[in-house]
């Protein structure tokens, strides 16, 4: 049974089981890949995705929960808190690996859509449950205060 969704800003139907996680609903038969794979277990944020606009574990999330829901993935951000983060990124050089990087970017993305003038104690509480094996967490920071100056927070 097909599954009908708003990806990215445009209705999919994936002809998926109703239980296969998002994740590889949105990797394997919709073949957007930005989307990683961490650890399946929803610890990591590697696979975080937007639905309706909040950050979600895609590796612990049935895709048959998201039918008539409208999911965003790293490829379909496009609004200008999503361009401020992303220059930031870019501008401060955050990524070492960049394994992690387009889930902790959705998760930021989020941050800054509530909240446009976080604090510390915000970006970690938003932040948390996004691990960076190569410990890039100032800079991650960093940018989240930098994407908030370029958007007016």
């Amino acid at each position: 049974m097909a599954i009908e969704f708003t990806l990215n800003g445009r209705p999919v139907s994936l002809d998926v089981d109703a239980d296969m996680p998002l994740l590889w609903a949105i990797r394997e038969a919709a073949g957007l890949t930005g989307t990683k794979f961490g650890c399946g277990m929803a610890q990591c944020g590697a696979c975080t995705v937007h639905i309706a606009g909040e950050p979600t574990r895609s590796c612990a999330t049935p895709v048959g929960q998201v039918a008539g829901q409208a999911v965003t993935t790293i490829e379909g951000i496009d609004s200008p808190v999503a361009q401020a983060v992303q220059q930031a990124w870019q501008r401060l050089d955050v990524a070492q690996c960049g394994y992690c990087q387009s889930g902790q970017i959705m998760s930021a993305v989020a941050l800054l859509t509530q909240n446009r003038r976080p604090s510390d104690a915000d970006i970690d509480a938003a932040m948390q449950g996004n691990l960076c094996r190569c410990a890039t967490y100032v800079r991650i920071r960093a940018a989240i205060h930098a994407a908030a100056q370029t958007i007016g927070g």
